[in-house]
């Protein structure tokens, strides 16, 4: 039997936030399995939470409000924080990509949770 994982598009308010709504849809009220990418993909190819036949989707209700939520100032403020914790070496990199998310260019915060799932668990994802 499929289970539905669902998040409330108005409960994502950053991507804090989401980590939180995404681990509670998985594991119950309280629940956690992470708060990075690598957990989510974890968590997608059938790691902590999901259930173990891999028969799962997940509707991201109201997700526009999430895409606006985890949109360009998100992103921005995501990668500031990821370079003050950089390693120095990796610092040019988190530099340019924020240059561009400034410029209104690439990919925000929502649209690489979007293509992190479709990757890691093609078909699971609904937007709704």
């Amino acid at each position: 039997m499929t289970v539905t994982f669902v998040i409330d598009g108005a409960e994502v308010t950053g991507l804090d936030r989401f980590w939180q709504v995404i681990g509670e849809a998985v594991n119950g009220p309280g629940g956690y399995f992470g708060s990075n990418l690598d957990a989510l993909a974890d968590c997608l190819c059938g790691g902590y939470g999901t259930p173990d036949d891999g028969d799962f989707v997940i509707e991201w209700r109201r997700h526009e409000l999430s895409r606006r939520a985890l949109g360009r100032d998100e992103t921005v403020r995501v990668l500031q924080r990821r370079l003050e914790r950089a390693h120095p070496t990796n610092r040019p990199a988190i530099r340019a990509r924020l240059e561009e998310v400034r410029a209104g260019r690439g990919p925000t915060v929502f649209d690489e949770l979007v293509a992190l799932i479709e990757d890691k668990a093609p078909g699971v994802l609904r937007l709704l």
